[in-house]
């Protein structure tokens, strides 16, 4: 019996602790979690204006290696590749949203594909957290975090 309750517990545990935790208004939890997705899908295609305009204008990024970038004229430069560089595969998974009031924190995993000139493909992936504004009746990334794994 002390087994199969310790067997539980374990089960139980693993559960919680790979699973995702939301808390706040289920519209807004939904609208941020589309708005990653949208975000994604526009570094896919290369969408740089769409990119830009997933951020509040006062912005800030946190690029692994490197300084803080202010404003979204700045944020499109460093997400801007190179002549016949393409990202093919972007991808966020949050493990936690949290809303409080107009501000949100979000925080997870994010993976990825990136093709050079060359044809090479190099992955990657990591962890990151974003610090999300209402801004109107959508949200934007205000703070936006990461570094590899």
């Amino acid at each position: 019996m002390k087994t199969v309750i310790t067997l539980l517990l374990v089960t139980f545990s693993i559960q919680f602790g790979i699973g995702q935790t939301y808390s706040g208004n289920q519209k807004d939890i939904d609208q941020i979690l589309q708005n990653a997705k949208k975000f994604s899908s526009y570094v896919n295609s290369s969408n740089y204006e769409m990119i830009g305009a997933s951020y509040t204008n006062d912005a800030k990024i946190f690029p692994q290696r490197g300084n803080i970038i202010v404003g979204v004229k700045d944020i499109l430069t460093y997400w801007t590749l190179p002549e016949g560089v393409k990202t093919i595969n972007h991808k966020i998974t949050p493990s936690e949203i949290t809303i409080v009031k107009n501000t949100a924190y979000d925080y997870g995993y994010y993976e990825g594909t990136t093709v050079r000139a060359n044809g090479e493909e190099s992955s990657w992936k990591g962890k990151y957290v974003i610090v999300w504004k209402r801004v109107g009746n959508d949200w934007k990334m205000y703070l936006d975090i990461w570094n590899s794994i």
